[in-house]
């Protein structure tokens, strides 16, 4: 199967640059797998297209804000550390992006926020990442929540004036350098309302790493190598996965991290497994779901790896002939963008 054909035309300025000032107020394109039929709304009708019985499962990670902005110790040159994993077996220390890298050797150190956080490379990686250790005074997640910025995708230019603004309303647990952005669209309002019309909700965790953004190099899909991202399934949220597929609702993957984490974590015989892990699970047409009936997602980037998930689901033909209509109608893409619900 070729990449190029999960390419789609993009005028640039339907790229979303800033969140609504309304998350629910965003257009939703609802999109039928079967038939390919589409229906235009907007995001705060949703829960009329949940039934009771129902499962709506959302990923609660929370983004940090991952990109440090600081200088090296010794030249004062400008220097930008992107976070990407923390390292559980070595204290303060992450595997990171640094730019510019070239001149970025071991043993380099960096300063931030006026010495309130300084680094040195303790190790270069053979994928050019480095791993930094870090050292500093207090709580780190205090000193970067002050010192850090939102590692917003490349495609948005805008300043981010509201770090909240790139979380969704039920973030927890910290750990992702990109957002869930199909949860951006609710607000607790419209969560509560979605449990009173008999819908469960199950909260799940998939830390959103920066290769989500990585653009697929091979020419064929099958010879794409996907990124490994940590999840976790509380015994809780299986055991609603599971009595929901045991009388038959539907589950409906809020996101395509909560869909590959499902996917991920569930048998052969459509149950699931509490626990935790590393997936690099890879969706795209051909594969079989073996847990997910109904997907809320966003709008996606050309020959992406998240368009050959979203047309594993609901046929390449049909996500294409959307994406197009979606363009006609001038919908916002991406990030920031609008919705769309494939049942």
């Amino acid at each position: 199967m070729n990449v190029n054909d999960f390419d789609y035309y993009l005028p640039e300025e339907l790229i979303a640059q800033d969140p609504l000032a309304d998350r629910s107020s965003s257009r939703l394109l609802v999109l039928d797998k079967q038939s390919g039929a589409i229906r235009h709304d907007h995001f705060y009708h949703i829960t009329q297209y949940l039934k009771p019985g129902d499962l709506l499962v959302i990923n609660n990670t929370k983004v940090i804000p991952a990109r440090l902005l600081g200088e090296r110790e010794d030249t004062g040159a400008a220097i930008e550390l992107l976070l990407l994993k923390r390292l559980a077996d070595q204290e303060n220390s992450w595997e990171c992006l640094v730019k510019p890298g070239k001149k970025c050797r071991e043993g380099a150190r960096f300063v931030f926020g006026g010495g309130l956080l300084k680094a040195q490379i303790a190790k270069v990686l053979p994928d050019g990442n480095r791993i930094v250790r870090f050292e500093f005074e207090g709580i780190f997640e205090e000193i970067l929540d002050r010192l850090g910025e939102m590692p917003l995708p490349p495609y948005i230019t805008h300043k981010l004036e509201d770090k909240n603004r790139y979380q969704t309303v039920y973030a927890k647990y910290d750990g992702s350098a990109a957002a869930p952005t199909a949860g951006l669209h609710f607000t607790k309002e419209l969560l509560e309302e979605i449990r009173s019309a008999g819908v469960k909700i199950a909260e799940i965790t998939l830390h959103v790493g920066l290769g989500t953004f990585r653009p697929v190099k091979a020419e064929t899909v099958e010879e794409h190598h996907m990124h490994s991202e940590y999840y976790e399934i509380s015994p809780e949220a299986a055991e609603l996965i599971n009595e929901t597929r045991q009388r038959g609702g539907r589950i409906v993957a809020v996101g395509t991290t909560s869909c590959r984490t499902l996917e991920a974590a569930s048998r052969e015989n459509g149950s699931i497994e509490a626990g935790s892990g590393w997936t690099e699970i890879f969706i795209y047409p051909g594969y079989r779901f073996k847990m997910v009936d109904a997907l809320i997602t966003n709008f996606h980037l050309p020959k992406s790896t998240l368009i050959m998930l979203v047309s594993a689901l609901a046929g390449r033909e049909h996500v294409l002939a959307a994406y197009e209509e979606a363009v006609r109608e001038r919908y916002r893409f991406f990030s920031f963008g609008d919705a769309m619900l494939i049942i």
